[in-house]
């Protein structure tokens, strides 16, 4: 089970000693001495905190918490061994992308033929170029010209004028929005909220050297997602897929130590897996409630007010 830091502090452990309770007296046997794992230690650029429970049926091998595998001193109540190699940096995860500013047609859709530029090694694993030796996945179909999941969004001069005095690293105040420092951590990802608890769209971070908010490609970038992966057209959907899930880098560390205690032998694939239609990245919610025979609110739908709250923000756009 995974879920926010949160969840072991204060008040809130009252019922996540419930949860391991009700697991015990199923049958399961718990690892009580539970962690929050920080992603910045498994070699995703991003200061990430969750918690993390692991279990198992009884007469089963419990697994065991996964090793930091990288080191950063920006990393929250992380501890790590002095000689490990330190994390990618938000410049290492972002600094190959080509340049959205260059392609206008962004503004209509989110995706482009593209040149990127020389990826960090970081960079270099996340487009495929390489592999890391622990990384069983299929290689997937994939057209690495094409950049994906990069809808541009339209900022006022004001709002720019903003970005543009905030230091790195600083939160401008207005927007409340944080600037990534090129040589840091990003901030943790959010997904927003749904309608029934506010309908707040996640604060997008800004770029560290342009004067805007970044795309979904450069947050899945900064989330470990290997560019292969493509997200909903809108960036509101994007950035909740992006926000909600677990960093690749950190969950693969985590099933790693669940493959041990199964004592699971690995072999890597042979073959090439092909994508899942695109089509299905460009439906609206009550297209695909009905495609999948679910309640057209089983995602709470956002509040337009929010949208009018966003745009006076000037962070919401068409295409968003």
């Amino acid at each position: 089970m995974e879920n926010v830091a949160g969840m072991a502090r204060g008040e809130h452990r009252q019922l996540l000693a419930e949860v391991i309770g009700n697991f015990q007296s199923k049958d399961y046997e718990i690892r009580e001495n539970y962690k929050i794992l920080n992603a910045a230690c498994f070699g995703v650029p991003q200061n990430r905190e969750r918690l993390f429970l692991l279990g198992c049926k009884k007469g089963l091998k419990l697994p065991l918490y996964p090793h930091p595998i990288t080191k950063s001193l920006q990393a929250k109540n992380s501890i790590f061994d002095a000689e490990l190699p330190d994390n990618p940096t938000v410049w290492d995860a972002i600094k190959d992308l080509p340049e959205v500013e260059n392609y206008p047609e962004l503004y209509q859709r989110d995706w482009v033929v593209a040149d990127f530029k020389k990826p960090s090694n970081y960079g270099e694993q996340l487009r495929g170029l390489t592999k890391a030796r622990d990384d069983y996945s299929y290689k997937r179909s994939h057209d690495s010209r094409i950049l994906t999941s990069s809808l541009r969004t339209k900022h006022t001069q004001k709002s720019i004028g903003r970005f543009e005095s905030t230091p790195p690293g600083k939160t401008e105040p207005i927007s409340r929005f944080f600037k990534l420092d090129p040589e840091g951590l990003c901030n943790t990802l959010r997904a927003g909220t749904a309608s029934n608890r506010g309908g707040f769209t996640s604060a997008r971070p800004i770029h560290p050297f342009v004067p805007r908010c970044i795309t979904v490609r450069e947050a899945a970038r900064l989330h470990s997602y290997p560019d292969w992966f493509t997200f909903h057209q809108t960036k509101w959907h994007g950035f909740r897929q992006v926000g909600n899930s677990v960093p690749p880098m950190l969950a693969r560390a985590v099933a790693s130590e669940i493959i041990k205690a199964l004592d699971v032998k690995l072999s890597k694939p042979k073959g090439i897996q092909e994508l899942g239609s695109q089509e299905l990245l460009r439906l609206d919610m009550s297209k695909a409630a009905k495609l999948y025979g679910v309640g057209s609110h089983v995602i709470e739908p956002r509040l337009r007010k929010s949208a009018k709250r966003n745009r006076e923000k000037n962070e919401d756009e068409p295409g968003n």
